[in-house]
């Protein structure tokens, strides 16, 4: 009878060794999303950081950061008026990620200023600085795919 409770104990540790093990596995790659990426078309840059358990992104950079009358860009575009005056820079427009697993990160959100929508968006992590952004409409089917490449890991 001690045998079998023994061995019974056994096989037990090694299942929560496999379990923790795996749920470390998928862990270790949550936070290799944090840091500055610049956007496909160049023209901006967005720190993306952890904030509780979830992602979201702030623009921190813009390749022209005036308007035509050399005043700091505003979000222009926005469909709500009382936002159309708030700074471009500084602006969350990643929001809501959480981490699904093989350096995949869901369930976000992408706001473009440039034309002032409001996307579900996915983030798909293909090397350490590669970074594809897709925004969509329903479903990931409708989108379109942004390549952000990695400008600063980890502040």
């Amino acid at each position: 009878m001690k045998k079998w409770r023994n061995l019974t104990l056994m096989v037990i540790a090694t299942i929560c060794c496999y379990v923790f093990a795996g749920a470390y596995a998928n862990d270790k790659h949550a936070d290799s999303v944090i840091g500055v990426w610049k956007t496909g078309s160049g023209k901006g840059m967005v720190r993306i950081y952890k904030e509780g358990d979830k992602y979201y992104g702030k623009i921190v950079w813009l390749k022209e950061p005036n308007d035509e009358n050399g005043k700091p860009k505003v979000d222009k575009n926005n469909g709500d008026e009382s936002l159309r005056n708030r700074p471009l820079l500084g602006l969350v427009n990643l929001r809501d990620f959480v981490y699904k697993g093989n350096k995949v990160w869901e369930d976000g959100r992408i706001y473009d200023p440039e034309n002032g929508n409001d996307y579900s968006c996915e983030m798909k992590l293909t090397d350490e600085n590669t970074l594809e952004v897709r925004g969509f409409i329903g479903v990931s089917l409708f989108g379109r795919t942004d390549v952000w490449k990695r400008q600063v890991k980890k502040n």
